[in-house]
C-alpha cells in the first residue's frame, strides 16, 4: 500500500521532474534546434561607397558581400556580423572603418543573409568563409594588408580562423565568448557538471542536426596564430565576456589587449561610447597593420 504522504507529494515530485527535464534537457535541445534554423534574408542595397560582390568558398558555398576598396591606408578589413544576422546589421561599423580610409569586405556568413549553405549560428564551417574573404581581398588592387573585425559570432569566427589564415594580421573581436564545448570548458568556472551539461547537450544537438563537426577550439587557434594582434572588447554588463577575453588574451602571449566597457551590454560598446570605440579600433588597426600610402 502506497503511503498517504507519498500520494500527496506525487504531484510535486512530477512537477519537479518536469521542470528539471525542461531546464536541463528541453531548453538546451531547443537552443540546438534554433541554431540551425535558416537565417537567410534580403539585406537591401549597399551603403554609399560600397558595391555588391560575391565569391565562393573552397567547399563550393556562394557568399554575398559588400565591398569598398581602401582609400589611403592600403589595408582592408573583413567585417563579420553576429549569429542569425547579416551585413545589414553592421552598416555603422563598415562606414566607421571606411571613413578612416580602410577597405571593407562585409560578407554574409554561410546560411545567413543572402549567402548560400546551411545555417549554423555557431559558425562551425565559417573558417572557410574567412578563407574565401582573404582570397578575394588578396586579388583586389590596392590591398596590401588585411585585418578582421567581428561582432559576437563574427568575432568567434575570426578568432577561430586566425591560425589557418595568418594573412589576417590584426583582429578586433567584440563580444566573443564560446562556440563549442571545448571553448566553454577552457574557462575553469564553467567546468562543473551542473554548469557545463546544458551547453554540452546543446552543442551535441547542433552537431547532430547540422552534420558539422565542432571546429578547432578558440584558445588553440589563438595560440597558434603566429604574429596576429588582437583587440578584445567585452561588455561590462556581461562578466563572462570579460572572462573569455582575458582567457584569449592570455593565449595570445602579449599580442592582445582587452577593453572592458563599463555599462555596455553585449556588443553595445559602440552605441554607448561611439567616439572612444572608434578611436580605439582605428588606433589598433593603424598600429597593427602599419600601412600608409606613399
Amino acid at each position: 500500500m502506497i503511503p498517504l504522504s507519498f500520494v500527496r507529494l506525487r504531484p510535486l515530485l512530477i512537477l519537479t521532474a518536469a521542470v528539471v527535464l525542461l531546464v536541463y534537457i528541453g531548453i538546451p535541445a531547443l537552443f540546438g534546434v534554433y541554431a540551425v534554423l535558416p537565417a537567410g534574408e534580403e539585406v537591401g542595397p549597399p551603403p554609399p561607397g560600397f558595391e555588391e560582390v560575391g565569391f565562393t568558398t573552397e567547399d563550393g558555398i556562394p557568399l554575398a558581400a559588400w565591398y569598398a576598396p581602401p582609400s589611403g591606408t592600403g589595408a582592408a578589413i573583413i567585417l563579420i556580423h553576429g549569429a542569425g544576422g547579416s551585413r545589414h546589421d553592421i552598416c555603422s561599423y563598415a562606414l566607421m572603418l571606411q571613413r578612416h580610409g580602410y577597405g571593407v569586405l562585409a560578407p554574409d556568413l554561410r546560411g545567413h543573409g543572402m549567402s548560400g549553405g546551411g545555417t549554423n549560428r555557431f559558425g562551425w564551417e565559417s573558417d572557410r568563409d574567412v578563407g574565401a574573404a582573404v582570397a578575394f581581398l588578396e586579388g583586389q588592387e590596392g590591398v596590401r594588408a588585411i585585418g578582421g573585425m567581428g561582432l559576437s559570432l563574427g568575432g568567434e569566427v575570426l578568432l577561430g580562423a586566425a591560425s589557418a589564415h595568418p594573412a589576417v594580421e590584426a583582429i578586433v573581436a567584440d563580444g566573443a565568448t564560446h562556440r563549442s564545448s571545448a571553448d566553454l570548458l577552457a574557462l575553469e568556472s564553467e567546468r562543473p557538471l551542473e554548469r557545463s551539461f546544458t551547453a554540452r547537450l546543446m552543442y551535441a544537438v547542433v552537431a547532430l542536426l547540422s552534420g558539422d563537426a565542432a571546429p578547432l577550439p578558440l584558445p588553440e587557434s589563438i595560440a597558434g596564430s603566429g604574429s596576429t594582434g588582437y583587440l578584445l572588447i567585452a561588455a561590462g554588463e556581461k562578466p563572462m565576456e570579460e572572462a573569455f577575453a582575458r582567457l584569449y588574451a592570455g593565449e595570445a602571449g602579449g599580442r592582445a589587449s582587452v577593453w572592458v566597457v563599463p555599462g555596455a551590454g553585449h556588443t553595445g560598446a559602440y552605441s554607448l561610447r561611439p567616439d572612444d570605440y572608434e578611436r580605439r579600433v582605428i588606433a589598433f588597426f593603424d598600429a597593427a597593420l602599419c600601412r600608409t600610402d606613399s
